[in-house]
């Protein structure tokens, strides 16, 4: 039953999440892969290569092939996720400026 418990537990995290530790590093932001192996990628905001720093939390791969796989679905969830909160954002602030047109002065 607790293995069961796990497994389910296990599989509602998501594989990638995205951190940051903006009052130290305010220019870094840190993509965590989820699942086996486990890992952090440091790297600026402004791109993924960019002074980039890779802790592994489980044993690094020995396949260059599978480190390179990983890497690259990092950048692409780090890129799709900052890309969305720029449209969010946008979209808020077109929200904000439309409910202060429709508001008596």
């Amino acid at each position: 039953m607790r293995n069961q418990l796990n497994f389910k537990k296990n599989n509602m995290l998501p594989k990638f999440l995205l951190a940051d530790n903006s009052q130290v590093l305010p220019d870094k932001i840190f993509v965590i892969h989820n699942e086996q192996p486990r890992f952090i990628v440091g790297c600026e905001v402004e791109g993924f290569t960019i002074d980039q720093e890779i802790y592994w939390i489980d044993e690094e791969p020995a396949s260059e092939e599978l480190k390179s796989e990983l890497l690259e679905q990092a950048e692409e969830f780090m890129d799709l996720e900052l890309e969305y909160e720029e449209e969010l954002y946008l979209l808020e602030n077109e929200e904000e400026a439309e409910d202060n047109k429709e508001k008596p002065k």
